[in-house]
């Protein structure tokens, strides 16, 4: 499949940057909407501390997001919000690896995994990387980066879209338009992407096709975005 240069969209001001510009860029929004860096030092009590993540796919990195998170909100939160934007399908497992220590929602102190319904700040700071995982069957694997920490007067504990990846242009291996559909055979061996005309005369059958969405979990499972 084609694929042109990776570019997204500014959830703050509607701007359309590269994936290499935006976290540049999202400083600079952010300023202009009166949002401060964070400095050293006890913060203001009007004020709630925020960390800035990067998501990608791990092995799709073309599909990218950049989210605001409060940190005292938990990995089950942001596995929650993972879920919603980019992943579910039925109701599979999840799990966050963190500097070798494995989070699920369910316990396992035998095989050592940690609950999820632990605050960010107390797993995570800025600079670090780490790990998501959704379905342990046909795995979708991601990868995260805690970009900086910054104070803002936003409360609670909701995660917010900072920015995300416009969707790939993906075009039909047969005829070269816009590919709709891809089947969920073929995508194994790095085809089956068609569009809706094509795809009618797809030796595999319509049953195997799923829509292709702006999503790394595109063709996978029973995913339609």
């Amino acid at each position: 499949m084609t694929k042109r240069t990776s570019k997204g969209k500014c959830s703050l001001c509607d701007g359309s940057f590269s994936k290499a510009a935006m976290t540049k860029h999202l400083k600079t929004c952010k300023q202009k909407k009166g949002i401060s860096e964070s400095t050293s030092g006890r913060l203001s009590p009007q004020k709630t501390r925020n960390l800035h993540l990067v998501v990608e796919g791990r092995y799709l990195p073309e599909y990218w997001m950049h989210l605001e998170a409060p940190a005292n909100a938990t990995l089950e939160g942001l596995d929650s919000f993972l879920r919603n934007a980019w992943l579910e399908c039925c109701g599979h497992l999840s799990a966050f690896t963190i500097q070798g220590t494995r989070y699920e929602v369910a316990e396992n102190e035998f095989m050592g995994v940690e609950l999820m319904d632990v605050a960010l700040d107390e797993v995570l700071s800025p600079g670090m990387k780490f790990f998501h995982e959704y379905d342990y069957g046909t795995t979708t694997d991601l990868i995260l980066k805690v970009v900086s920490e910054r104070e803002s007067e936003i409360k609670g504990k909701s995660i917010h879209l900072l920015a995300r990846n416009e969707p790939p242009s993906i075009t039909c291996e047969s005829c070269g338009k816009i590919a709709t559909q891809v089947c969920s055979q073929c995508i194994w061996s790095g085809k089956g992407w068609l569009c809706n005309e094509c795809a009618a005369k797809h030796e595999c059958g319509e049953d195997m096709f799923l829509p292709v969405v702006n999503s790394p979990r595109v063709g996978m499972c029973g995913y339609t975005g």
